[in-house]
């Protein structure tokens, strides 16, 4: 699944007139980047949410004819948590989710092939892919996670600094869903009861990662891009 409903309000103003899913890098939409990315890991149907700006989403997304692509309609936007449970009918037993606005190279095994291979049904409700702070692209933040040697997570303090973020990729169990609020909710709130209950764990990113959340960010990776000529079809 990919989550593309949201309004972008961080992009703006480029996003009052293009939904952030639709904002070119490198010459490519960032969600088909993300498509581009599935497709080589094998998957044939992507579900994809829309809400802002939902008819430009659904005719670029027609375009694409290498994967079935499934649009679950939101009419009130219902975050990330509540979007996927909606879409749960056309998903499996395990999926990957990705937020349609992030954009990674990979190292010598892609980000998706390293996290279906280190999945863990019978252990495992979420698995995370993070990315190291000081090595992202655009990022000043102060991070979400510290991430132990084995995997294990936790959620960063009151003013404390962490060395790992949300690389906005990862698997979740449908199981994952059992007994989630209806209507909207963030997947933060599973997160932390799968955390709290041992099924949660993280993968850190071996390649690059580009947090393209603002205007600013947006011209750092292209910038980024630019100079490395490390564009898509290269890694």
């Amino acid at each position: 699944m990919i989550l593309a409903a949201g309004f972008g309000t961080r992009m703006r103003p480029i996003t009052d007139h293009t939904p952030k899913p639709l904002v070119p890098l490198a010459g490519r939409a960032l969600i088909d980047h993300g498509i581009d990315r599935l497709v080589a890991a094998g998957v044939k149907r992507i579900v994809v949410n829309t809400h802002y700006k939902a008819p430009m989403m659904a005719a670029h997304l027609a375009q694409r004819q290498d994967v079935e692509i499934v649009l679950s309609h939101e009419e009130s936007l219902l975050d990330t948590g509540g979007g996927v449970k909606k879409a749960l009918p056309h998903l499996g037993e395990a999926f990957y989710v990705v937020n349609a606005d992030v954009f990674w190279l990979n190292a010598r095994t892609p980000a998706l092939i390293r996290l279906a291979r280190a999945w863990n049904e019978e252990k495992l409700d979420a698995l995370l892919l993070v990315q190291r702070t000081t090595s992202a692209i655009g990022y000043d933040g102060v991070g979400d996670f510290f991430v132990d040697s084995v995997g294990h997570l936790r959620r960063r303090g009151e003013r404390e600094v962490v060395p790992h973020l949300f690389a906005g990729i990862e698997i979740l169990s449908r199981r994952f869903f059992d007994g989630a609020p209806e209507g909207a909710f963030s997947l933060n709130l599973l997160w932390n009861r799968a955390i709290a209950a041992g099924r949660l764990k993280a993968l850190i990113h071996d390649g690059e990662w580009f947090h393209v959340g603002t205007p600013e960010g947006l011209a750092q990776s292209e910038d980024r891009l630019s100079e490395r000529n490390l564009w898509p079809g290269s890694t």
